[in-house]
């Protein structure tokens, strides 16, 4: 099995970069570091997509496939590396083989994941394949909405009683978001009522319930940071769309709520493991820089959110890196091997960090 992109003769160190938060180009430096760092340490250029550990687990899991794109794409939009792009074809070649020959999967939250992050690519490229991706998956992912416990989409085919956080906030945001790029009226009127349902049914007071049984009407009345990330990315692509300041108030209470609950000692987001859950706090720092750039916040406010992903990320970078690689606590260096999902959750830290330095606000 090949391990390089021929980016790096083996996966070791990439950069090192110093300096305060007044040297320019920090934290650009270091996604370079970080988001190089998953490309050789976890694509699999034999098979085309990311494997599970920095050992060569091939282990094919489908919704992570869309956060390594995400990164990808974060990464070219940032510096336009060549290196990434090559990677939006080699991804579009082996993700859907690896997941049986197409896009569809029984989990919808899966392709809901793989929607957004299509999109992105089309958005950032211009390559009309993957807007027919993501338009292909939003038909997919439709049939998810139906009326137990008054609607929202069902996490899993045959359990269309089980609505969860994690298959709404996505499926929101995707709608949005093709409505951005095909002005379908349709759409729209799918990321409202999605974010409706959503919000009714399992916020409260600035916490995203994780799921309601749509039969029992019994609420798992838990929260994860990714839940909270998507309800957040969900209400400011719709504040930017209608300017209604509501969805900026929900998004404010939902990103104070994770900063006060959701975080272990210092101020630092919680642990959630090294399976799926190493993806989780990746996906809140996305929505929640969105929340930061985009949602017109006081001056204030907006400090404070910058001065928390600052901590979060000095820490990851101090404590939490092994040859820019990391495991799911960011104060605690990775074993070795080191899986997969929590190097994506560093990689969307740093390259959030990167973006909000070349805003001017690091």
């Amino acid at each position: 099995m090949k391990r390089t992109l021929l980016i790096l003769a083996a996966c070791t160190v990439i950069y090192g970069c110093t300096g305060n938060r007044h040297t320019p180009c920090v934290w650009s430096l270091r996604a370079d570091s970080t988001s190089v760092a998953l490309a050789e340490c976890f694509w699999d250029s034999d098979r085309n997509y990311l494997d599970y550990d920095s050992a060569g687990d091939t282990t094919f899991h489908y919704w992570p496939q869309a956060h390594g794109l995400d990164v990808f794409t974060d990464w070219y939009l940032r510096t336009g590396d060549v290196r990434a792009k090559d990677l939006f074809d080699k991804w579009f070649e082996g993700v859907p083989a690896a997941n049986g020959g197409g896009w569809w999967n029984q989990f919808y939250d899966d392709m809901e994941w793989n929607a957004i992050a299509t999109l992105r690519v089309y958005e950032a490229t211009g390559d009309g394949r993957f807007l027919e991706a993501s338009k292909e998956l939003w038909e997919f992912i439709k049939p998810a909405w139906n009326d137990r416990g008054g609607g929202g989409m069902t996490w899993k085919k045959g359990m269309e009683w089980s609505k969860n956080a994690c298959s709404n906030g996505p499926a929101a945001i995707t709608a949005a978001r093709l409505y951005n790029v095909l002005g379908r009226e349709e759409d729209l009127r799918w990321a409202k009522d999605i974010y409706a349902w959503e919000k009714k049914a399992l916020f409260d007071d600035g916490a995203i319930y994780d799921s309601v049984n749509g039969d029992t009407g019994k609420i798992g009345r838990f929260c994860l940071t990714y839940n909270q990330g998507t309800f957040i990315g969900a209400a400011v692509d719709l504040y930017k769309i209608t300017g209604e300041k509501a969805y900026i108030d929900d998004a404010v209470r939902a990103a104070d709520y994770t900063l006060d609950s959701l975080t272990v000692e210092g101020g630092i987001l919680q642990p959630e493991g090294s399976r799926d859950g190493g993806i989780f706090k990746g996906i809140f720092v996305r929505y929640f820089t969105e929340l930061i750039l985009d949602g017109d916040l006081p001056a204030e406010t907006r400090d404070r959110y910058v001065s928390f992903l600052s901590r979060n990320a000095e820490t990851l970078w101090v404590q939490g890196l092994y040859e820019y690689r990391a495991g799911p606590d960011w104060r605690e260096k990775p074993g070795t091997p080191s899986p997969m999902t929590p190097q994506l959750s560093a990689c969307m830290l740093v390259e959030a960090m990167a973006l909000l330095e070349n805003h001017g606000l690091i």
